[in-house]
């Protein structure tokens, strides 16, 4: 039974047999299952099971896909698993791997939304998820380290992240422009040879061990670009993606959550860069500030229930639309109102990912080695650096303080907390969880664990 039992013999390494799309299936369900503790985790897990246990595709192969899926829109981890399957068993491949990676996030964010639409302001779920949000501010705050060491290698790269910063928290630069803007001096700079942007990957090497793979650096994809390639994945995949959206706008009109949820999410699908902890600097802010879809300690719960499950931590969008639709579900039940808004959500978040992938994985097969974008990534992910750090600020203020104001000081904006709204059990368990990551080593699970056991305490105390 090839593929159906995961810790069977591996092949020798003198022969890599062939694998057929079903015996790759329960594979693809293991890494999908497995799918914790963010896109770094995740494509630890990946590159254990694929690369080093199963030797399906080469290192270098491996970190080619990685940095192509880190240039792209959306969530890079998802976008790997997706590259690698289309890589091995062609479009199908690639929907099996991706769809399965979104699958387990999918129902249990779904589970999750309605435990808290229905129960999260009361009793021991409210102390539930305000011990998550001390933990998930720990854990941002060491994706911001982890990240920074791997991408900060000198400093012009310490400059980008720096400017990144100072671009979206004090100058309030939209976060396309930031990316755009790093991707272009690292393609000139990669192009012109200049030594501060000979970089690429992600910190690993891209040679690879004596051992064969299925698919080594010289073997070729399943499938490559045909004649017309491109306006038939752009004809498939732009309408599954758009003619939901056209539909809604058509039917509901333009003030109507549906219409909203589907419009907003297909713009994020297009200018997210960077990973999820990027992105909900941007979903946050237009979520909490623009929409008034939800406040902003919602958007720590949500996050906290992505933390905790398998799969993309974008898969807290899903928790987003859940509530939006929960709050205004015209003629339709609250809760059915809620899960239509969820699975939207999440269809117009991944269906640009398909899309993305099928479009270009071919051509970029094709630019293995490329100077000019390996340093164009590397400047992309010093100057996603600076982007999270901006959330870590800005998740630091949301949880500790109860109010946060933001002041203006002419083209100068920012967000100041209220020292008397400082709510000390919420500094605290923030701390505390600092400690657990910092000193202690403690897991992502752990920390979690621990500090929604504390909530819970808490909650029964009547402290919060």
């Amino acid at each position: 039974m090839a593929g159906a039992t995961l810790s069977s013999t591996l092949p020798p390494r003198s022969e890599v047999a062939p694998v057929t799309l079903r015996a790759a299936l329960p594979v693809w369900a293991r890494i999908a299952a497995l799918s914790f503790g963010g896109p770094a985790g995740q494509i630890a897990v990946m590159h254990r099971v694929l690369v080093e246990e199963r030797r399906w595709v080469s290192e270098s192969r491996f970190l080619h896909a990685l940095n192509f899926c880190t240039l792209l829109p959306g969530p890079e981890a998802q976008q790997l698993a997706t590259y690698i399957g289309w890589l091995m068993h062609g479009t199908r491949g690639g929907l099996l791997a991706g769809g399965l990676f979104v699958l387990p996030g999918l129902l249990a964010i779904m589970a999750l939304s309605w435990i808290y639409a229905l129960y999260g302001e009361v009793g021991l779920v409210a102390g539930l998820f305000f011990g998550l949000k001390a933990a998930v501010l720990a854990i941002v705050a060491e994706a911001v380290l982890r990240i920074g060491r791997r991408a900060l290698k000198g400093p012009v790269m310490v400059a980008l992240a720096g400017a990144s910063f100072v671009g979206i928290f004090v100058l309030d630069v939209p976060f396309p422009v930031i990316v755009l803007a790093a991707g272009v001096i690292g393609y000139l700079g990669g192009r012109a040879d200049l030594p501060p942007f000979r970089a690429g990957g992600h910190g690993a090497s891209a040679r690879d061990d004596a051992g064969p793979y299925l698919l080594g650096d010289e073997a070729l994809p399943q499938e490559r670009a045909s004649h017309g390639h491109v306006p038939r994945v752009l004809g498939i995949w732009g309408t599954l993606w758009l003619a939901p959206v056209l539909a809604l706008l058509v039917l509901l009109g333009p003030g109507d959550v549906f219409p909203e949820i589907a419009v907003f999410f297909s713009k994020m699908a297009m200018v997210t860069f960077g990973g999820a902890y990027a992105v909900l600097t941007y979903v946050a802010q237009q979520a909490v500030e623009h929409y008034g879809w939800l406040k902003p300690g919602e958007m720590l719960d949500g996050l906290g229930m992505a933390e905790t499950t398998p799969g993309p931590l974008i898969m807290v969008t899903q928790f987003v639309g859940f509530l939006a639709a929960y709050r205004a579900p015209g003629a339709l039940p609250p809760l059915v109102a809620g899960t239509l808004g969820g699975l939207l959500t999440t269809w117009v978040t991944f269906a640009p990912c398909f899309l993305w992938i099928f479009l270009g994985a071919p051509y970029v097969e094709r630019l293995r080695g490329n100077r000019a974008l390996a340093a164009a990534l590397a400047c992309v992910t010093a100057a996603v650096v600076g982007v999270i750090l901006n959330l870590a600020v800005w998740f630091a203020l949301h949880t500790i303080f109860r109010e946060v104001r933001t002041l203006a000081l002419g083209p100068v904006r920012v967000d100041a907390p209220v020292l008397a709204s400082l709510d000390p059990y919420a500094l605290a368990l923030a701390l505390a969880a600092l400690v657990a990551v910092f000193r202690l080593r403690a897991g992502m699970v752990t920390t979690l664990a621990a500090c929604a056991a504390a909530g819970l305490v808490l909650r029964l105390l009547g402290a919060i």
